[in-house]
């Protein structure tokens, strides 16, 4: 029992920072912290994806799942216009 309770609680956890990275990728252009910023080349796509997946586990739907890891992996593969 506590350690569905556990899981339960890392995973709100994880979503809310999702949530919160998510949001400022995608208002603000940028990724939070040097690792992120490293490694994100296209912050908007990527703040769009995880949005998505996020909205996707509260509806339940898999196609907005693989629409959201698809934004997630643009963003991390796409260079950046010039």
């Amino acid at each position: 029992m506590f350690t569905f309770l556990a899981l339960g609680f890392v995973l709100v956890v994880l979503a809310i920072a999702l949530a919160v990275i998510g949001v400022h990728a995608l208002l603000l252009g940028h990724m939070p912290g040097r690792w992120l910023q490293q490694r994100v080349r296209q912050p908007r796509f990527w703040g769009a994806g995880a949005i998505l997946v996020l909205i996707s586990w509260n509806l339940h739907s898999p196609s907005l799942l693989v629409v959201g890891a698809g934004l997630i992996a643009i963003g991390h593969a796409a260079k950046p216009p010039r």
